[in-house]
């Protein structure tokens, strides 16, 4: 009897467990066909390296969208920087490559030093603000780095938080490219 209830206890925490990372978005999610397409947001861009000042709504209405959401407290996403410009460099203009914070600017933080951060980390492509998180929220962001690829109909087919390669980050926008 104590084995069988030992037993449960084991299942029921690994169950546990396994949810909570799935609900936090610390465990990695390929998506498949059927899901829902991300209601588009519109939000402001920072006029930085590779960057302008306006806006970009993501996901984009008319080809792939690859996003990075990042945080200049995050040493993470520091080291995440090296990879995310291998990345655009071997991806093309065929993809919407674009990096995000959800930082108050204006507020903990100004336009300029995100802009400071950016060239000092070797940004060069579009970097945008979401600091209400609204389309953090809406693309589950639970944690810092997280990537996120966007097929051109508008539906997540990849997401997943932490440090990645190259390599890796280009698989799976490729692979939401050619779907």
């Amino acid at each position: 009897m104590r084995r069988r209830n030992l037993l449960a206890g084991i299942a029921s925490a690994g169950a546990l467990g396994g949810a909570g990372l799935l609900a936090t978005g610390n465990a990695p999610a390929v998506l498949g066909p059927g899901i829902e397409p991300v209601d588009p947001v519109t939000i402001d861009t920072i006029e930085a390296p590779g960057s302008r000042d306006g806006e970009v709504t993501i996901p984009a209405p008319d080809r792939a969208t690859f996003v990075d959401f990042f945080g200049t407290w995050c040493p993470p996403c520091i080291e995440q920087m090296p990879a995310l410009g291998e990345a655009n460099d071997r991806i093309g203009d065929d993809v919407r490559f674009v990096s995000v914070t959800t930082e108050a600017v204006g507020r903990s933080v100004t336009e300029g030093e995100i802009a400071d951060w950016w060239r000092e980390h070797d940004g060069d492509w579009l970097v945008g603000a979401d600091p209400t998180a609204e389309l953090a929220s809406k693309l589950d962001v639970g944690a810092y780095p997280t990537a996120v690829a966007i097929d051109a109909t508008g539906r997540v087919r990849w997401s997943e938080s932490g440090v990645h390669t190259a390599d890796e980050l280009v698989t799976a926008i490729e692979n939401v490219r050619d779907q």
